[in-house]
C-alpha cells in the first residue's frame, strides 16, 4: 500500500479548523475525549479500533478513567498525512 505524502503546515492548520478540539502537537494531531463512564470510554476505544483496522492506520490511544486521548501521525511518512486527517474525521463521526 502506498502511503500519502506529508501535509504542509498550512494544510494541517486548514484541516484542524474543521476538526473541533483537535490540536497539533509536533508531528501528531491529538484530542482528548471525555466519556460518561469508564465502560463508555472502553467502548469508544473499541469503535476507534474498528475504524483504524478498516483504514489500516492505527492511532496511539491512552485511557484514563473516562478520558480517552487519541494521537494520530503517519510514522512511516515521518509526520502528518491525509490518513491522519481522514481518521480524525471518522473518529469525530462516532464520538
Amino acid at each position: 500500500m502506498t502511503r500519502p505524502g506529508r501535509l504542509s503546515d498550512a494544510d494541517v492548520e486548514a484541516a484542524l479548523r474543521g476538526l473541533a478540539g483537535w490540536e497539533r502537537s509536533g508531528d501528531e494531531i491529538v484530542k482528548v475525549f471525555e466519556r460518561p463512564s469508564f465502560a463508555d470510554a472502553i467502548a469508544f476505544v473499541v469503535r476507534v479500533g474498528f475504524l483504524a483496522e478498516a483504514a489500516d492506520h492505527h492511532p496511539d490511544i491512552d485511557v484514563r478513567w473516562r478520558r480517552v486521548r487519541v494521537a494520530l501521525t503517519t510514522h512511516d511518512a515521518g509526520g502528518l498525512t491525509a490518513l491522519d486527517v481522514d481518521l480524525a474525521r471518522r473518529i469525530e463521526e462516532i464520538a
